[in-house]
């Protein structure tokens, strides 16, 4: 079992930059691979960004790919989520979740029903 919590949200002019901060307050992250979603008002979650257990595999959904980097230390439980260049349509509740699965697979990194453990979410503001 893992907690999770995120950290790292606020209100940034288009344009500036992020870093979302997930870290283990229980539970060892490297034992899951992991993501990152987002709800917008009024929009169901959607996926962002997910990664291997070690971090080998990542994959970064298109309408983001060029401006966010998902990433992770191990040695410090923590998952990151880097995101450059924001624009207003970022605006949403990011969060962290853990896929206790046993191996990587992309398809199902994607799925936010095959994640077994969620944080709280943190909002990100970006104003035009």
């Amino acid at each position: 079992q893992v907690q999770l919590v995120e950290s790292g949200g606020g209100l940034v002019q288009a344009g500036g930059s992020l870093r979302l901060s997930c870290a283990a307050s229980e539970g060892v992250l490297s034992d899951y691979t992991m993501g990152w979603f987002r709800q917008a008002p009024g929009k169901e979650r959607e996926f962002v960004a997910s990664i291997s257990w070690a971090g080998i595999s990542t994959y970064v959904e298109d309408s983001v790919k060029d401006r966010f980097t998902i990433s992770r230390d191990n040695a410090k439980n923590t998952l990151y989520l880097q995101m450059n260049r924001l624009k207003p349509e970022d605006t949403a509740v990011y969060y962290c979740a853990a896929e206790s699965a046993s191996r990587w697979d992309l398809t199902r990194s994607k799925n936010a029903d095959e994640y077994d453990y969620w944080g709280q979410g943190t909002q990100v503001t970006v104003s035009s």
